[in-house]
């Protein structure tokens, strides 16, 4: 195994022609040029050396090493200074992956003062719900994944093998038209919309609504399914039906013609960012989560 410590002593010898001149550009002693140099010769399994009297050459795999040495100092020195940058954060990437209303809530202040306190830090943002973006973290396609679990949720025990950063509860609020016979209550149970017709998302992301509604007595009619919540709310702006979604949801879109309630019993998100634990040590993604906890804190 040929070590760096060893080439950049072999090189040093090169250009000075001699033990002591290379012991004095390296800063060492001549025995410690003389003991690396055979080292290095053990370790190439051939002479590197040719010394007679006060003169010292290069042999044929000598003048070789030397002349690699170069490239490979270089590339390693390249290395050190880059991995120094990253650890520095002067440097480095973040994959993030959010849900829609973390994206347009959280996330731009977050990476705003971000690359505010470390402009050398590039963060790259696609979008995934949960659990799809659990599983794009656990597959290396993401380095922070910011995703949310709801309260009593069964898959508390999925994220066991992550690094949870929480960020803060997202109550579920109850929205309804301007006219509507709620839309002046300062607060309703989820019972009173029983006869309402209501305005949800797909099978999977509407399955706490309806288990809410089902501990309620009841099981909502729902008219209209759709997953984008600008939708949901012009929707139900139109006077077309009901709906429960969250804080974050509501705050990134302006509902005209809709009003918010608050539905009891309060029923709420945890929204957190995950990571891995060996990623959780990288600085970039370390101060990515950092400001994302910052950002969720205002």
């Amino acid at each position: 195994m040929i070590e760096a410590r060893h080439l950049r002593v072999l090189r040093a010898v090169s250009a000075t022609g001699s033990f002591s001149a290379a012991a004095r550009e390296l800063g060492c002693t001549q025995p410690a040029v003389s003991q690396q140099m055979k080292a290095l010769e053990s370790s190439a399994g051939t002479p590197l050396l040719i010394r007679t009297g006060r003169e010292m050459r290069l042999t044929q795999a000598g003048e070789a090493l030397v002349r690699h040495a170069t490239g490979i100092l270089a590339g390693l020195t390249a290395a050190e200074e880059e991995v120094a940058a990253i650890a520095g954060l002067r440097a480095g990437r973040v994959r993030l992956v959010s849900f829609p209303s973390g994206s347009s809530t959280l996330v731009p202040g977050a990476l705003a003062a971000l690359r505010a306190a470390h402009p050398g830090t590039r963060v790259s943002l696609v979008e995934a719900e949960p659990p799809r973006s659990v599983e794009m973290l656990r597959e290396g396609d993401c380095d922070v994944a910011l995703a949310f679990r709801y309260e009593g949720a069964t898959a508390a025990e999925e994220w066991d093998d992550l690094v949870v950063r929480p960020l803060l509860a997202d109550r579920l609020v109850g929205l309804v038209p301007e006219g509507h016979r709620l839309a002046a209550a300062a607060s309703v149970t989820i019972g009173e919309f029983a006869d309402e017709s209501w305005i949800a998302g797909c099978p999977r992301c509407r399955r706490q609504l309806v288990e809410v509604c089902e501990g309620a007595g009841f099981v909502p009619r729902i008219d209209f399914a759709t997953d984008d919540y600008p939708a949901v709310i012009g929707l139900v702006g139109a006077g077309l039906g009901v709906a429960v979604l969250p804080e974050l949801a509501i705050e990134s879109v302006r509902p005209k013609g809709a009003r918010t309630v608050t539905v009891e019993p309060a029923v709420q998100r945890e929204i957190v960012a995950l990571t891995l634990p060996d990623l959780a040590q990288v600085p970039a993604v370390a101060a990515t989560l950092d400001h994302l906890a910052r950002a969720a804190a205002r």
